[in-house]
């Protein structure tokens, strides 16, 4: 670097905060492929966390039932549109099955949404 230049790292640098609740807003943009519901309206998303330092987004996700056949499709729905995200490099996402998920963790919105389908929740 020459003397006097400062170089600005790709996306301006953020508080780490501040990029977790815009992963937040993104995620709410993702909706579940089998119904028209963001991920986050269906419970999927049980933590977010960011490191600066590696630039890396962490996710803590679940299913609906162990064996969903969409799994691949979420992870990549996640990674793909996350990527696109100025702060984020990489993103990590670890499945979990505690908690188990229940209709408990639908929002009201996901509730309202599936009842007009004609889903039972």
């Amino acid at each position: 670097m020459r003397e006097g230049v400062t170089v600005e790292p790709r996306g301006a640098a953020r508080e780490a905060g501040d990029v977790v609740v815009g992963i937040w807003q993104v995620l709410r943009q993702i909706e579940d492929p089998e119904i028209p519901v963001s991920l986050v309206d269906m419970g999927l998303i049980v933590s977010v966390d960011y490191d600066p330092p590696s630039r890396t987004a962490h996710l803590k996700i679940t299913y609906t039932a162990m064996g969903c056949p969409a799994m691949g499709m979420i992870q990549d729905d996640i990674r793909e549109r996350l990527l696109r995200e100025p702060d984020v490099d990489t993103v990590a996402i670890d499945v979990v099955w505690d908690p188990v998920w229940s209709r408990k963790r639908l929002s009201e919105s996901a509730r309202a949404t599936m009842r007009e389908l004609g889903m039972s929740v």
